[in-house]
């Protein structure tokens, strides 16, 4: 068990939804084009001129599938393997993905960005409060043309642990930005509910587990990758409401994360089954960058060196990191705007100067990658990147990947509110 089950559920759903239609005689369409803009131009594209292009794409997105009550949930990837089969169209919305716009969207702050941040979120909350259960949570994803009118269909009903932290993270910037009380309102019952399901304080190291199945199983291995996003959001949280306990909570999650820091500086991925035994390979990207975004710990500057030094691939003109060290020869591109946002925060010796050429990689990626339109990342730079954890990711527009980016332009720590 990986313990990745937020990043592996879209893989996992689209996967058996092309099994089928390969099934039913579909053929593989050839890459897309490449985008609009000259590709022979050297060097990469203007830096603001980027930024811009990629809040226009996000934008679109979020427009696209809106209901009267000002309900919308932008699609999560499109282009390439999640459009082009000529029976498939991908369109699921998934909460993580939905929280980083969210998050993007606060970072340049403007009041269009906000008008849009606030009516992804109040869907968001819609969501949440429509879920059949109700007992605050919400789910992997959902349809955005179920959104469309007026309804919620869950196209991803597991209920993992990073993914209800980082809804809760969106939701307390929105809280943040607006003063507006039902978004710490929804944070709360998120972080009750991951408190109540998830917390284990008998097997150490202790922290939170991943979460819960469709069936209503609980998930018993821990995430490194999930405590760091409780570590983040559990620490907002007692800054919203000056209620101490969310700090020692989020002491409990950062200590298991730093129980997973191996002897070398990198962080393994978290555990096995039995909630004590470190799974040791696969050994992830975000289990390195996270640990560094969420607590700010020095400790953590090995990870990322160790990242430097393991997991960075370069794919043609593109460098940057991969998934895991399981396979690279591909980039990341999302994988890219964290790593360029720690290094950057980090502020070491050439990490400046490390950090500004993730972005131009990921600005020639926006440039120039196949299945891309010249304003919004595409996840990877060539269809294919194992992750080693069972899946395999697209070269496919991606909202996630575009507001990573965003956010590592812009210096924005989405695991940590801005300062007033």
């Amino acid at each position: 068990m990986s313990g990745r089950s937020r990043r592996s559920a879209p893989w996992m759903i689209a996967a058996a939804l092309v099994a089928a239609a390969l099934v039913a005689g579909a053929t593989t369409a050839a890459s897309g084009d490449a985008t609009s803009n000259d590709p022979n131009t050297a060097g990469a594209p203007d830096p603001t001129l980027s930024v811009s292009l990629a809040y226009e794409f996000l934008d679109a997105r979020v427009d696209e599938f809106c209901d009267s009550d000002g309900h919308c949930l932008p699609r999560s990837y499109q282009g390439g393997f999640f459009t082009d089969l000529p029976t498939w169209d991908f369109t699921p919305s998934f909460v993580y993905d939905d929280a980083l716009v969210i998050i993007a969207y606060t970072a340049r702050g403007l009041p269009a960005d906000l008008r849009r941040a606030q009516a992804v979120g109040d869907t968001l909350l819609f969501v949440q409060d429509e879920d059949p259960i109700g007992d605050g949570r919400v789910r992997t994803s959902y349809e955005p043309h179920g959104i469309r009118q007026g309804r919620v269909e869950i196209t991803g009903p597991g209920t993992f642990t990073g993914n209800q932290a980082w809804t809760g993270m969106a939701l307390a910037r929105l809280f943040h930005a607006t003063g507006e009380q039902k978004y710490l309102d929804g944070a709360l019952r998120i972080a009750e509910w991951i408190q109540t399901n998830t917390a284990d304080m008998e097997r150490a190291p202790f922290g939170y587990t991943g979460g819960q199945l469709e069936n209503g199983s609980s998930l018993e291995w821990k995430s490194t990758e999930h405590n760091s996003d409780i570590a983040g959001f559990f620490t907002q949280l007692a800054q919203l409401t000056g209620d101490s306990v969310w700090a020692d909570r989020a002491a409990a999650a950062t200590a298991f994360v730093a129980a997973m820091q191996s002897a070398d500086g990198h962080v393994d991925t978290g555990t096995l089954l039995d909630g004590s035994t470190v799974n040791t390979r696969p050994i992830p990207l975000d289990a390195q960058t996270w640990t560094s975004l969420a607590t700010r710990d020095a400790r953590y500057d090995t990870a990322l060196d160790w990242t430097l030094a393991h997991l960075i691939a370069t794919d043609g003109q593109y460098q940057g990191p991969s998934i895991s060290d399981v396979d690279v020869s591909k980039v990341w591109f999302e994988g890219s705007g964290h790593l360029a946002l720690a290094l950057k925060l980090r502020g070491g010796a050439g990490d400046a100067d490390r950090a500004e050429a993730l972005l131009d990689s990921i600005r020639l990626g926006q440039r120039d990658a196949a299945n891309g339109d010249g304003k919004g990342i595409v996840a990877t730079s060539t269809d294919g990147l194992d992750s080693g954890f069972g899946d395999l990711y697209y070269a496919s527009l991606h909202t996630g990947a575009t507001a990573w980016y965003l956010l590592a332009a812009a210096g924005d720590n989405p695991f940590a509110l801005p300062a007033d």
